[in-house]
């Protein structure tokens, strides 16, 4: 059987039978109603101030009730609205901005309540977004459905001398409790066309994207020593990288860039997760199969100030710049 609201005459009668000192009970015998039912509308409408029943107050409280019934509030004002939208736009993730915006506007939000204010949005008929509204869906980050496993490339590994391997890298860099410990990759370009070398800090999570000339170890080399050499010798202490044929020449890279090099272990990705998770959000901007050769050195630079200026959660939500600039100014 349905539910029925009392009405205005029921709640009239309710506070008939409160001044005859009348129970909950014997109220919804006279009503022909649960006794349950009553005892919810008394609890509703009893203030704790006066224990008084106002039928009339009661049945206006039940009709705005009614009608905001099945409505949430989509973040709480217009500030809100447009800080989240503009940062989506700019690749933050909810939780990034649900992070960050305590700092910037002074206000608390949860991630969930960006997600549920993005997909409100969206007619649930056509899938499309609603007149007026903003789909805000395109900014959020996807994953395909089926994936190769990460560090596993279609080219010769180099066997290093176990001098160099990670296993005689200093325990303190896998601590994450200094700056300069970097780790460095390649991002292919489509068909095999010259790439971009990417080097990330571990602690701060500062990511240097730099456009190579060539596809040889010698164009590697010549990035990473271009990237290293302002930064003083305290913020280059380690590169960890992983044994592709570009990285053949890491003693000339330890000599360049005055960084020491450590190699990791044949497909094993996870030595150097903190470089394979960024290029993931490298690929956002630059999925598989692009052609490096035709980005230009001033698009790299933009996406490369994207993501430093976006805050992370292990970071307290500061940002890599705010990070690793504090070192540069100590």
């Amino acid at each position: 059987m349905a539910y029925k609201q009392f009405s205005v005459e029921e709640r009239e009668k309710i506070q008939s039978l409160l001044w005859q000192k009348a129970s909950a009970r014997e109220i919804a015998r006279a009503l022909h109603r649960h006794h349950s039912s009553v005892s919810r509308e008394l609890l509703r409408n009893f203030p704790r101030g006066h224990r008084v029943y106002t039928p009339r107050l009661a049945n206006e409280r039940a009709l705005v009730k009614r009608k905001s019934r099945g409505r949430t509030l989509r973040l709480k004002n217009e500030s809100i609205r447009s800080y989240v939208a503009s940062h989506l736009m700019h690749r933050w993730s909810p939780e990034q901005i649900a992070g960050r915006i305590k700092y910037d506007l002074g206000e608390t939000i949860s991630h969930e309540a960006i997600y549920e204010y993005i997909y409100a949005q969206i007619s649930k008929g056509t899938g499309e977004a609603k007149t007026g509204c903003l789909d805000l869906r395109p900014y959020l980050r996807r994953r395909k459905k089926g994936r190769s496993p990460k560090g596993m490339r279609r080219r010769e590994k180099l066997f290093i001398p176990r001098i160099s391997s990670i296993d005689a890298r200093p325990a303190i860099v896998s601590t994450r409790s200094r700056l300069g410990d970097w780790e460095g990759d390649t991002v292919e370009s489509r068909s095999h066309k010259p790439g971009v070398n990417t080097l990330v800090e571990r602690k701060s999570g500062l990511y240097l994207v730099t456009k190579l000339k060539d596809a040889g170890s010698e164009a590697t080399v010549a990035a990473v020593a271009k990237r290293f050499q302002p930064l003083p010798s305290s913020l280059r202490r380690t590169l960890t990288l992983d044994r592709g044929r570009e990285n053949r020449r890491f003693k000339e890279m330890e000599e360049q860039a005055g960084v020491k090099c450590f190699l990791a272990h044949p497909y094993r990705a996870w030595e150097r997760p903190t470089n394979e998770n960024t290029n993931g959000l490298l690929r956002d901007y630059f999925p598989k199969q692009t052609d490096f050769t035709m980005i230009s050195e001033e698009e790299l630079a933009y996406v490369e100030a994207e993501l430093n200026s976006r805050p992370r959660k292990r970071l307290g939500w500061r940002t890599p710049y705010e990070v690793f600039g504090v070192a540069l100014e100590g």
